[in-house]
């Protein structure tokens, strides 16, 4: 018998697959951040902006907006050989809300994306994922053109608790849109940590 090095390879992992939200106001960039970190063409259920959506469509801050999502963005990212996202963007109208509660099931975490310029429009994701204790991040997306603010001005904006996780960001680089589904993840298995960690005696 002959030793030595082992001739059998050792056998693929196989990737653990995780479901992020990214929600927020109409208008403030989820198709984009979407479409920037997929590594695959996105699915995208976007329709054209019509005249009879527009009495009940608020496009206050965005009137260049042409299209709407009305169903949900879809794509997908491997962050590490062992670790996939499918990111699911949802819509942001109000008469679109009712999808939520079907994207909701089974996600990991979320994103709450933010525009400092119309930062109300926030209130209802964050909401939304505090009552069902979905962990989120808020990713706040800096505009050409927008005031800046720091973040705990903005986190005080929009009444945060401490660990919510809060970035800046741009919706089209994919590098940090990276760094914010990162954080999620991060934050998502913290809290899951936390919550099974034995209690002191």
């Amino acid at each position: 018998m002959v030793f030595g090095r082992s001739s059998h390879r050792p056998r693929p992992v196989d990737p653990v697959s995780l479901k992020i939200l990214v929600a927020g106001g109409f208008g403030v960039g989820k198709t984009t951040l979407v479409g920037a970190v997929s590594e695959i063409r996105p699915l995208r259920t976007e329709e054209i902006l019509s005249e009879a959506g527009r009495p009940v469509d608020d496009i206050a801050g965005v009137e260049e907006k042409t299209t709407t999502t009305v169903a949900m963005d879809f794509g997908r990212i491997t962050l590490r050989e062992d670790l996939v996202l499918y990111v699911f963007g949802t819509p942001g109208q109000d008469r679109f809300w009712f999808l939520w509660d079907e994207l909701a099931q089974g996600a990991l975490g979320a994103v709450v994306l933010a525009d400092t310029r119309r930062l109300a429009d926030s209130f209802a994701a964050v909401d939304y994922f505090e009552r069902r204790g979905i962990p989120f991040t808020v990713a706040v997306n800096c505009f050409e053109g927008a005031d800046r603010f720091p973040g705990e001005t903005v986190r005080s904006a929009l009444d945060l608790d401490p660990e919510v996780p809060l970035l800046m960001c741009d919706a089209r680089d994919r590098e940090s849109v990276k760094e914010v589904l990162v954080s999620v993840v991060e934050h998502a298995m913290n809290r899951a940590a936390t919550r099974h960690a034995p209690a002191a005696t």
